[in-house]
């Protein structure tokens, strides 16, 4: 159980680093590389990631506080609440073994998407916010990586990094408050490997979310998007073609 959980904490350390400075990645991290070594039910790895990135969009807030767009806040997080409930009922009931190939299937259309357009921005239009609230919530409650949708609508506002930081983890956290509360509530629980080592998981990403401040200007971010795609394509197929 101690090597799982180092594991599972290192995993959390490097899931903050890059959800932080891209503004999605935490919970699209976690959710497709846990699944690897940790056989449990898809429902409680998504309770505990959804935890986790509870946090991560606290430290979003507090460490890139120089200015929420609230405006966008309100655009993108009402619809991503009704959605994610939605979603998040929906993996309660769905087969599990369909969810994962679902996953694996958004995981690697994505990575092939961003590696091979890496600059693309969704064009900005009266219901931008609102179709990219409701879509993101809906996967993120589904399948717990809805982080992708969300950065590609708000990438079409051209906000400044610490705005787009700080606003894409307020929405986040109401997006997960919702989502984690309804797997909880359709009587989810997390295993004693995840409750026990909590604390240290939290503190991971923590540490993760402090190094992502220091150095996120020193990476060229359309280099860093195509590691993280080549990433998202290889979990993608291992999901969606092997057991």
């Amino acid at each position: 159980m101690l090597a799982q959980s180092a594991a599972i904490a290192v995993v959390t350390f490097f899931a903050s680093v890059i959800g932080t400075m891209s503004g999605f990645g935490t919970s699209t991290i976690l959710v497709s590389t846990l699944p690897l070594f940790l056989v449990f039910p898809l429902p409680q790895t998504l309770l505990f990631v959804g935890i986790i990135h509870i946090f991560a969009d606290l430290w979003k807030m507090l460490l890139f506080r120089k200015g929420f767009d609230w405006k966008l806040v309100a655009g993108f997080g009402i619809p991503a609440v009704a959605a994610s409930a939605l979603g998040a009922w929906l993996t309660l009931d769905l087969e599990e073994a369909a969810l994962m190939r679902a996953m694996g299937a958004c995981l690697a259309a994505y990575g092939i998407f961003i590696f091979s357009r890496p600059d693309f921005k969704v064009p900005r239009r009266r219901g931008t916010a609102f179709i990219g609230g409701a879509s993101s919530g809906l996967v993120a409650g589904l399948l717990g990586v809805g982080g992708p949708i969300r950065g590609a609508f708000l990438a079409a506002y051209d906000l400044p990094k610490a705005v787009y930081i700080s606003t894409a983890g307020a929405i986040a956290l109401v997006t997960d408050l919702v989502r984690v509360g309804t797997y909880a509530a359709g009587g989810t629980r997390m295993p004693d490997l995840y409750v026990s080592g909590l604390p240290v998981f939290i503190l991971a990403s923590l540490a993760g979310a402090i190094l992502a401040q220091r150095i996120v200007h020193a990476v060229s971010q359309k280099t860093f998007r195509r590691v993280i795609a080549a990433f998202l394509v290889a979990v993608g197929v291992k999901f969606l073609f092997l057991p």
